[in-house]
């Protein structure tokens, strides 16, 4: 079976748990990275000529596996990966760690038992790349960065700078319009960024350029990195990005840029991205600014301030464009707006016309600040002829993840579609003219552009004094009106015209029946659920059942995307974005992986099951006890592909209904057993005896005990005489048969052979029959009758739960049977009806049910705060205030 994304990010972040206490987030982010890096080469170019790179005897992982356990372990797995950078000459290239490190690794066994362990990890069958190389690059590449995230996450403020959001890099690659390439043009171009981090962000817009007919890539990426380490991590990064031939440099770019031509000048750019470090207070070190040999600060009447360093990143960026070039800069919301040197350069650059658009982002996306920032969009290109400056307030799309903000797909797509067609969005986006601008004096500052709208509901002080409800409130819910005009004649009316006060139609609680039972509301429902949805459906379709080795997941998901959103333009309850949103969810929790899986295997690989074992007791190769999997009893399975409640359902009602049965019958008897017990509870409970020692359930084998006992206590005087008798018939027959003449109330047991002869079985059998006539003592008549209906019904209970065994068996074996035989027509019908559709259905149908009953809530709202005036609650106070002081007297209190 193929790597899938979400199972690769849990067995991989397993490795991190093996150096967490002793070593810190921002260095063990190597070590992990680092061994990520050896594995994805080693399993791809082991044994391959001419391949990318070399992979020798004595320099892969293989080597790195026989290391394993050995007590120089650490020094070992050193002399492999060096000898594998040399090899490929990447010694110095990527991030410099030690796995012989004592510091940071621990000493002696510690040392051992902590590398050998993240070695291990790197085993797991699942992410042997030489079999899922099929699944494309994209898979650890992605991983790659998710751990980047991961790392940055945990880093802190003063190491998470080096990852851009992955999701902020998607915007400005779209942005920048690098998509726009004309492929024809002979000749490449260059992409660029002076602050490249690990290097995602010139991944991502290197990913929106397109490729040539022959498929290979039309821009060449070049990056510069101040740290040595983090330039190791960005030309990894490149590597397992397919993109093994982008440059990394490491040095100080604005005092040492490494990128020059054969003038001396800095080299110039088709495309440049950037997210330099905010604010930054020692841009100065190691350069003389009035003397700086590229004059990047000259003509803009000012140099930036010294102690701040965002226009300095800003201005070395406008110097590395070419005239026809375009960026996409990530700075503080300060650069749009502070005064004094930077508002002079700042009125300087407007003037150029260079400032396509700017988007306010949310506050807090960015690791190591909190601060919130925006995109600038710079394009030199036709720069004279602008007329303006596009801006988009997109500071309230996010979603909240732990303690930072992230955007969601929607809000990605809102904001490169707003802003690629033009598209003005009250409260949202608005094309800003030059000439307001300058009557601003040059102040950027987005809230000045675009006020935004506020979706709070209005409160009016006049009507919480007088009552009414005001027609402002009512209005404000337009969007509901929107969907159905009559709802709001239904719900209010007029009560004072000249003062615009109304009041309801109905009771307040009625409302939200009233609002669900709309015929109009349950129309735009079916057609927002069924016809806009079938329409993308049809598309969705064509595209997810022809997968095939050559099928680019993230261009399927962008096609299927723009459908969706195409799909829903015209929808009234969701917003299509909400609904793009839906399908990108699903496409990140699940639907990438099963693409990515049909890509490599076909969709053959709808008839795999995936086994989970149960563990048993093992040992390594050391001897040490290790928990293994035992391949001979299987604790459960699944579908690799399509569940097996989906194919379940699809072929075996009939079974699932008797299962269902059965499984109500156990519910019920349990209930009623449970129900027992608790009649019982209290001191005088009648299963006093029988309860397990926490007292809240009967325990079988005290149940059986206690019974058994009970059953010992029947008093019988024929049983009595009869076991005398039998005691007599031991030691003295001629005394046995005198004492069976003195008893006549013996007479009516046969005690007697055919011989006429006493017999000791006979005397048994009596006895017997004598105690099963006998009766209970009265005390214990009541417990008796309890604990024999208990048992009778926890006998039930094992019978019903012994089928149910037989018959859940019985399904697995039907079921496991079944997945071989699909045929391809019926895997398509499970994945695309019954699992992918199915499931965006529901997600779209539980966003609508959402809007509709926030909807409900804000007319619920409306119509009850104004229920009462201010005077009606104040008396209703003073009536309460009196009636509780007249009980406090009566109870003797007085003040």
């Amino acid at each position: 079976m193929a790597v899938k994304k979400s199972e690769l990010y849990s067995i991989l972040w397993e490795a991190c748990n093996k150096l967490r206490g002793g070593v810190e987030p921002s260095r063990y982010k190597d070590y992990v990275l680092v061994l990520l890096f050896f594995k994805y080469v080693s399993d791809r170019y082991k044994g391959k000529r001419f391949a990318d790179f070399e992979v020798s005897e004595g320099a892969s992982f293989d080597e790195l596996v026989k290391a394993c356990g050995k007590p120089d372990v650490g020094e070992r797995v050193d002399i492999i990966i060096q000898k594998f950078l040399e090899n490929n000459q990447l010694k110095g290239l990527l991030p410099d760690v030690s796995f012989n490190n004592p510091d940071e690794l621990g000493k002696g066994k510690e040392l051992v038992d902590k590398v050998s362990g993240l070695i291990k990890v790197f085993q797991n069958p699942a992410i042997d790349f030489k079999s899922n190389m099929a699944s494309g690059d994209d898979i650890i590449g992605d991983a790659y960065e998710y751990f980047m995230m991961k790392f940055a996450q945990e880093s802190g403020k003063s190491k998470g700078q080096f990852y851009t959001p992955s999701e902020v890099s998607r915007t400005i690659a779209r942005l920048i319009g690098i998509g726009n390439i004309d492929v024809s043009v002979q000749r490449h171009y260059m992409l660029h960024d002076p602050a490249a981090g690990s290097g995602s962000l010139l991944i991502r817009a290197a990913d929106e350029a397109p490729n040539r007919a022959d498929g290979n890539s039309i821009v060449d990426i070049y990056g510069q990195e101040k740290y040595t380490d983090t330039a190791g991590l960005a030309k990894m990064n490149f590597i397992l990005h397919n993109k093994a031939t982008g440059e990394i440099k490491a040095a100080n770019t604005l005092s040492d840029p490494q990128y020059i031509d054969e003038f001396g000048e800095l080299t110039k750019f088709d495309f440049i991205v950037m997210n330099p470090p905010f604010s930054d207070k020692d841009w100065t070190d190691g350069i003389k600014v009035s003397e700086d040999k590229f004059k990047r600060f000259d003509g803009y009447g000012a140099i930036p301030p010294e102690k701040n360093g965002d226009y300095a990143w800003f201005l070395h960026v406008l110097k590395a464009l070419k005239p026809t070039g375009k960026a996409g800069i990530i700075l503080p919301h300060g650069i749009l707006f502070r005064g004094n040197a930077e508002e002079t350069i700042r009125k300087a650059i407007i003037k150029k016309k260079w400032i396509k658009g700017i988007v306010s982002l949310p506050a807090n996306l960015f690791y190591g600040t909190g601060i919130p920032a925006c995109i600038i969009v710079v394009d030199k290109e036709n720069a004279d002829k602008r007329e303006g400056i596009f801006f988009i307030d997109a500071s309230d799309g996010y979603k909240k993840d732990g303690n930072k903000n992230r955007l969601r797909e929607q809000d990605i797509e809102k904001i490169v579609q707003t802003f690629n067609n033009r598209t003005e969005i009250k409260g949202y986006s608005r094309f800003v003219s030059f000439e307001e601008i300058e009557k601003n004096d040059g102040n950027l500052n987005v809230p000045r552009y675009i006020q935004k709208i506020d979706n709070s509901l209005p409160q009016s002080i006049e009507s919480h004094l007088n009552g009414g409800i005001p027609k402002f409130d009512i209005d404000s819910l337009e969007k509901l009106w929107s969907v159905s005009p009559e709802l709001k004649k239904k719900l209010f009316k007029v009560k004072d015209a000249e003062h615009d006060i109304c009041e309801l139609n109905v009771a307040p609680d009625a409302t939200e029946e009233v609002i669900a039972e709309d015929q109009d509301i349950i129309k735009e429902t079916n057609i927002e659920l069924n016809s806009s949805f079938a329409k993308w459906q049809k598309i969705a379709q064509e595209k997810l059942l022809t997968i095939n080795q050559d099928t680019a997941p993230k261009e399927l998901i962008r096609e299927l995307g723009f459908a969706m959103l195409k799909s829903y333009a015209e929808a009234k309850i969701l917003d299509n974005y909400d609904v793009y949103d839906v399908l990108l969810n699903y496409w990140n929790e699940k639907l990438q992986d099963d693409v990515y899986v049909i890509k490599a295997l076909g969709y053959e690989a709808g008839r795999e099951i995936e086994y989970t074992y149960a563990t048993k007791v093992g040992k390594d190769a050391e001897g040490n006890e290790i928990k293994i999997e035992n391949k001979n009893k299987i604790k459960s399975f699944d579908g690799a592909l399509i569940p097996r409640e989906i194919l379940e359902k699809e072929y075996f009602n009939d079974e699932l209904e008797d299962l269902a049965n059965l499984t109500s019958q156990v519910e019920s008897i349990s209930a009623e057993l449970n129900e027992m017990v608790e009649e019982q509870a209290g001191e005088d409970s009648l299963f006093a005896e029988v309860l397990n020692e926490k007292g809240d359930s009967v325990t079988k084998s005290n149940l059986i005990n206690r019974i058994n006992f009970i059953e010992n206590q029947k008093v019988s005087d024929d049983a009595t005489a009869l076991e005398e008798l039998l005691t007599i018939f031991d030691e003295d027959t001629d005394k046995a048969e005198k004492f069976v003449k003195t008893k006549s109330i013996l007479e009516k047991y046969e005690l007697r052979n055919k011989n006429g002869k006493l017999g000791k079985g006979k005397i048994n059998a009596a006895i017997k029959l004598a105690k099963e006539k006998a009766e209970l003592p009265a005390e214990y008549i009541e417990e008796y009758d309890l604990l024999i209906k208990y048992r009778e019904k926890l006998n039930a209970l094992d019978e019903v739960n012994q089928k149910l065994k037989e018959k859940t068996n019985e399904l697995d074996t039907k079921v496991a049977e079944k997945y071989p035989t699909l045929t391809i027509d019926e895997i398509k019908h499970l994945l695309f009806d019954k699992k992918w559709i199915a499931k965006l259905q529901a997600d779209i149908k539980n966003d609508i049910d959402n809007v509709i009953n926030d909807w409900a809530s804000k007319v619920h709202t409306i119509a009850s705060r104004y229920e009462k005036t201010l005077s009606e609650i104040e008396a209703e106070t003073a009536k309460s205030e009196q009636a509780v002081k007249a009980a406090l007297e009566r109870m003797g209190y007085r003040w």
